[in-house]
């Protein structure tokens, strides 16, 4: 199998072949079968997406932005994985549905659009969450209408400086923008089920980043002034300093109490009152998934 991949901004039309993880030609360095680190109940996520029996989370292998504090650079950064055929991507999901999962996550899964595609040709049970970094083309995201029920984008930079210099796409707000605009208008206002789990919806995600507090403010001006009112945001406190940031100035301590307190309070001064606010004490190493390729079928 092997196609010309431009599904996510980088726009490489670099030709994706049957190779080992990590050893493409595009900028998320992987083959045209999709290659998984992990595949679990999962339930450190959103309440309303982890629920009571836990997320069914598909964690895939390589990025198309490879953030320099990503904390599961094990995957994103060094794409450790193991590939599976498209038709086996199917049956991990199903598998995770007779565990129990509220729904499918599919975690970083913007250069896989094509397999999960097929893989989602037959509606599921249970709801699928795109769990992404907000890095999206349009033409992409319109491919996957009625199919995904679920986004859960995070919107990291609206400041170019800050896109490039710690993810390496200044161009991040300018595709994040039509992006979260396009899943507000496919899934429209988060709708929960009768035990408070979510049933489709937009959930915006964003990451207080240390030394960074105008820019998540900026950030959350965005939402407020740009996507629909009653838009559900998660504002994360879990920055741990990983991967390249360890040695970074700035970038290699936690946030603080102050900053925190800052960015919350601006926060609820936006009315931006839907959604959750994590507690610092996510700001554990410990939360990490265990990338173990639990789950992960031997493809044959």
């Amino acid at each position: 199998m092997e196609f010309v991949c431009n599904q996510c901004p980088r726009n490489c039309s670099a030709l994706r072949d049957d190779c080992a993880p990590g050893a493409g030609k595009g900028f998320c360095r992987m083959g045209a079968q999709p290659a998984l680190a992990r595949a679990a109940l999962h339930f450190d996520e959103e309440p309303c997406i982890s629920g009571s029996r836990g997320s069914g989370a598909v964690f895939f292998s390589g990025c198309s932005l490879r953030c320099v504090y990503c904390q599961n650079e094990k995957i994103s950064h060094h794409c450790f994985g193991k590939t599976v055929k498209t038709q086996d991507l199917r049956q991990v999901f199903m598998d995770l549905i007779g565990q129990g999962a509220h729904n499918i996550n599919l975690v970083n899964p913007t250069h896989y659009a094509h397999a999960i595609l097929r893989a989602l040709e037959r509606p599921l049970p249970v709801p699928v969450v795109w769990n992404s970094s907000g890095y999206e083309k349009v033409e992409t995201l319109r491919a996957l209408e009625g199919k995904v029920q679920v986004y859960l984008p995070d919107l990291k930079y609206v400041d170019e400086s800050g896109a490039a210099r710690l993810s390496g796409a200044r161009d991040y707000l300018q595709y994040a923008a039509k992006a979260l605009r396009e899943m507000a208008r496919q899934v429209g206002s988060v709708r929960l089920d009768e035990q408070g789990v979510i049933r489709s919806g937009l959930i915006v995600r964003h990451l207080i980043l240390p030394g960074r507090v105008r820019e998540s403010m900026r950030a959350l001006d965005w939402i407020a002034d740009h996507l629909p009112d009653g838009t559900w945001v998660s504002l994360m406190a879990q920055y741990t300093p990983c991967g390249p940031a360890r040695e970074m100035e700035g970038l290699n301590r936690p946030i603080t109490q102050e900053e925190y307190d800052q960015v919350v309070d601006h926060l609820m001064k936006l009315g931006l009152e839907n959604g959750y606010v994590q507690e610092m004490s996510s700001a554990d190493a410990g939360y990490i998934p265990a990338f173990d390729l639990t789950g992960v079928p031997d493809s044959q």
